[in-house]
């Protein structure tokens, strides 16, 4: 009988498998080294440690981060751009900005398809979508040999104006898939029908190099998978927070870019909604980097200007995440000023910091939270010893350099990393329009409970949630999600202007072509969850917000007034007598899949059955003696007042004094500051 949910996160260091168990509601967890050049076996070494078998897995949903990885390392597929005569520059042109507008001597990434790979083609249609040039077959099949005899492997397709009429895109696409059998072509009038060239014509090309080899690799696993037993659809985590299944995955693939990442948000989302808060920060932090994501009443920020590499950007909705170079694996260093700095650079895991015992040398966020005794010398449950002697070394170079004591040094070293911290979360909360003291904080990662009470102390986070396994947690996070597809289209007219009737002509027309896409994917038509938004902005102005509307919208005053509001929100600005207008229309399909009923405990046991050691831990100028527990042992309801450390296989959870923590019927560990 099926009756094992599975959820598998790929990440680049670590493969992390979530496994609940239908009949039990038992939950287990492990991980495994990934192996980046064939990520179906991190997977599969995943399963066989879980001692999971293929015939009892009823749902098998994952994460991965092989399209990210093959952007960042541009381990592309030879790639052509067929596009409009006279705009082959354009990924070349770009927006004509900078990430580091100042810095003369920083580059940006050269485009995903170099200038002598993008091909031109005479055609022309105008911004009310009239052709006025149209395609000669003869010199597309010409441009085919071309290809052909080049070796290409995938094709990307952006005329101008575009998106307002496919036409010519739609033939051209037909006579490449005619002349060139097996070539992966996409057309940006199916992938991104939305107006700006560049945007529109960076998210197609994205689509294009990730194909093949997202086409590849769920083959690949879907062939392994079935030797295993298990012969049901993949289900592969996207960057809006939603689904696909695996026969969706190579006509989308520009969605997986931000695959792994996404899962993270989900789970926290899930978490705080079970301890019953509407908003929540997420804080992911790894061994390289911290993922922080934002929920507001019940919603996670959506956003549509992101990329992989700035310059290119991916126009497919995708859950907002701040990430920044702050992990366990974070050097500290001095710069030029003399300031003590702290990332982005990352010892990684190999050679990983000092404290492995691995060859790394320099001074990193694990050797000093080793040197100031929260972190213990044996980690995932003995498995993993930690050398002290080699951290006090290594954190030994930041104290000679600013003349301090070894834990002085260590000290500042946390200080400075919780800094960063504290500016990205900013970002995503008080710059944005949100106060952070009507959030909670959900800490996961290996090293987010490390972090997570000092930070919330800071910015005023009444509420810390560490969940059962925050290490996996965003493995966790791949089980939670629905199927989803987020179809837009370019719309552009005077508020006062436009009439129900015209927009439900609109959306009915995009909502038909998200029932088929569900259909495909094998959602029931009872499963299914249409949702409309309208994109609207004040005229004249470039950015636009996104404003649910009704079904059947018997009168546009309430979107009207719902625009201002949150114009405000997000900008601090709103003017009623300003005209409106809408920019774009967008419409998200759910299809719903059933999500485990993960279980409630009862008070069991006692706090001191759960007590491992006392050791020295570092807190406010002095060491002090700390109660050490094991998580595993401690008891729902159980109340820990700090100083105290919480330790298991995949996370350390430290309770400062003036913190107290209760175990909630979850097992989650519930840390607010004394009042």
């Amino acid at each position: 009988m099926k009756q094992i949910r599975l959820a598998i996160d790929v990440g680049g260091t670590f493969t992390d498998v979530f496994v609940f168990d239908e009949k039990t509601r038992k939950i287990s967890v492990t991980k495994t080294s990934s192996t980046p050049s064939n990520p179906e076996k991190g997977i599969l070494a995943g399963m066989e440690k879980a001692q999971v078998k293929g015939e009892n897995i009823k749902v098998f949903s994952h994460g991965t981060t092989v399209g990210t990885n093959a952007l960042i390392e541009r381990k592309l597929p030879k790639t052509a751009l067929v596009t409009t005569k006279g705009f082959r520059d354009v990924p070349e042109i770009r927006r004509g900005t900078k990430l580091d507008l100042w810095d003369a001597y920083k580059d940006t990434a050269k485009p995903y398809i170099r200038r002598r790979d993008r091909f031109e083609i005479n055609e022309r249609v105008d911004y009310h979508g009239n052709i006025l040039t149209e395609v000669d077959p003869e010199e597309v099949r010409a441009l085919a040999q071309k290809l052909k005899q080049r070796g290409t492997e995938s094709i990307a397709v952006c005329f101008l104006n575009a998106y307002v009429n496919g036409e010519n895109e739609r033939i051209v696409k037909e006579i490449l898939q005619e002349e060139l059998p097996g070539v992966y072509v996409c057309a940006s009038s199916e992938v991104l029908p939305e107006i700006f060239e560049h945007e529109r014509m960076s998210t197609t090309i994205v689509n294009a190099v990730l194909g093949p080899i997202m086409s590849r690799y769920i083959r690949t696993l879907e062939g392994e998978m079935e030797k295993k037993g298990f012969k049901d659809d993949i289900l592969v985590l996207h960057s809006g927070g939603g689904v696909m299944t695996s026969s969706t995955v190579p006509r989308y693939a520009a969605r997986i870019a931000s695959s792994g990442i996404a899962a993270g948000a989900i789970a926290s989302k899930h978490i705080a909604q079970l301890c019953g808060y509407k908003n929540a920060i997420g804080l992911d932090m790894g061994g390289t980097s911290t993922d922080i994501s934002l929920m507001y009443d019940g919603d996670i920020r959506i956003t549509k200007d992101w990329y992989i590499e700035y310059g290119y950007p991916i126009g497919f909705p995708s859950i907002e995440i701040l990430t920044i170079g702050a992990g366990g694996g974070s050097i500290a260093w001095k710069d030029d000023g003399g300031s003590l700095r702290n990332g982005p650079q990352s010892a990684g895991a190999v050679p990983g910091p000092a404290c492995y015992n691995k060859g790394g040398e320099e001074p990193t966020n694990s050797d000093a939270n080793l040197v100031l005794g929260r972190l213990g010398v044996n980690l995932l449950d003995g498995s993993m010893q930690l050398d002290k002697e080699k951290a006090i070394q290594a954190v030994g170079k930041i104290a000679k350099k600013f003349n301090y004591s070894i834990v002085e040094a260590a000290n500042a070293i946390i200080e400075v990393a919780n800094a960063n911290m504290c500016d990205a979360l900013r970002l995503i909360s008080v710059r944005r329009g949100y106060d952070p003291r009507e959030f909670a904080l959900v800490a996961f990662g290996g090293a987010g409970p490390l972090h997570g009470a000092y930070l919330a102390k800071e910015m005023e986070i009444p509420t810390v949630i560490v969940p059962p396994h925050p290490g996996v947690a965003a493995a966790m996070g791949c089980l939670l999600v629905d199927v989803r597809h987020d179809l837009s289209k370019t719309f552009v007219k005077k508020f006062n202007q436009v009439t129900t009737e015209e927009l439900d002509v609109e959306f009915a027309a995009m909502e038909q072509e998200a029932e088929k896409l569900l259909q495909e994917e094998g959602v029931a038509k009872e499963n299914s969850t249409l949702m409309r938004y309208i994109e609207m902005r004040y005229s004249g102005q470039w950015r636009a917000l996104a404003i649910p509307i009704s079904s059947k919208a018997q009168s546009l005053k309430e979107t009207l007034e719902a625009f201002h509001q949150e114009h405000e929100r997000e900008y601090a600005f709103s003017d009623r007598k300003q005209a409106v207008e809408i920019y774009g229309l967008q419409l998200t399909a759910i299809g719903t899949v059933p999500k485990p009923e993960f279980p409630k405990y009862g008070p069991s046991g006692n706090l001191e059955d759960a007590l491992k050691e006392i050791r020295e831990v570092y807190f406010d100028s002095e060491f002090v003696a700390t109660k050490i527990f094991d998580r595993e042992k401690l008891p729902v309801s159980a109340e820990i007042h700090g100083p105290a450390i919480v330790e298991q296989l995949d996370a350390t959870t430290v309770i400062p004094p003036d913190f107290t923590a209760i175990v909630d019927e979850y097992r989650n560990i519930i840390i607010t500051v004394n009042k």
